[in-house]
C-alpha cells in the first residue's frame, strides 16, 4: 500500500482506554460498533476484505466468532505495521489476540485500537 493511499483509510481513533471503559459500561454493546468500525479500518489498510461486516457484527454476540474476529484482526495488524514501520512487531499478534479474545475481549480490543491509532499519530 503506497503512502498516498493513506487518505483512503477511514478515521476511527477513540482512545484505547475509552474502548475498554465503554465495553464494560455497555456490557459489550459498544464492542459491536467498535468491531464494525475497526474492521472497516483494517480492511482499508489491507486493501482487501480481511474481516467481513457480518463477522464483525456476530463477533459482538457470539463467542466463537469473537475469537475468530480477534484472530483476523491480529493477522491484519501486519498490514498496519507496514504503514507505521513496525511490521515485525505487529505481524505475529494473531495468537496473542486470539487468547486475549477468549479471556479478556475488552483488553484485546484496547490493544488493536492502540495500534490502529498509530496510523493517525503523524497527522
Amino acid at each position: 500500500m503506497s503512502p498516498t493511499s493513506r487518505n483512503n483509510i477511514p478515521v476511527f481513533n477513540p482512545d484505547p482506554i475509552l474502548v475498554l471503559i465503554l465495553g464494560f459500561v455497555t456490557c459489550g454493546l459498544y464492542l459491536i460498533y467498535w468491531n464494525i468500525k475497526s474492521a472497516a479500518v483494517l480492511n482499508a489498510v489491507a486493501g482487501r476484505e480481511v474481516i467481513s461486516p457480518v463477522v464483525a457484527v456476530l463477533a459482538g454476540c457470539c463467542f466463537p466468532v469473537n475469537c475468530y474476529f480477534y484472530y483476523l484482526a491480529g493477522s491484519a495488524l501486519g498490514d498496519v505495521g507496514k504503514l507505521i514501520n513496525k511490521e515485525e512487531e505487529l505481524k505475529g499478534k494473531s495468537t496473542l489476540l486470539l487468547i486475549l479474545g477468549i479471556f479478556f475481549p475488552y483488553v484485546a480490543a484496547m490493544i488493536v485500537q492502540g495500534h490502529i491509532n498509530e496510523l493517525y499519530a503523524g497527522e
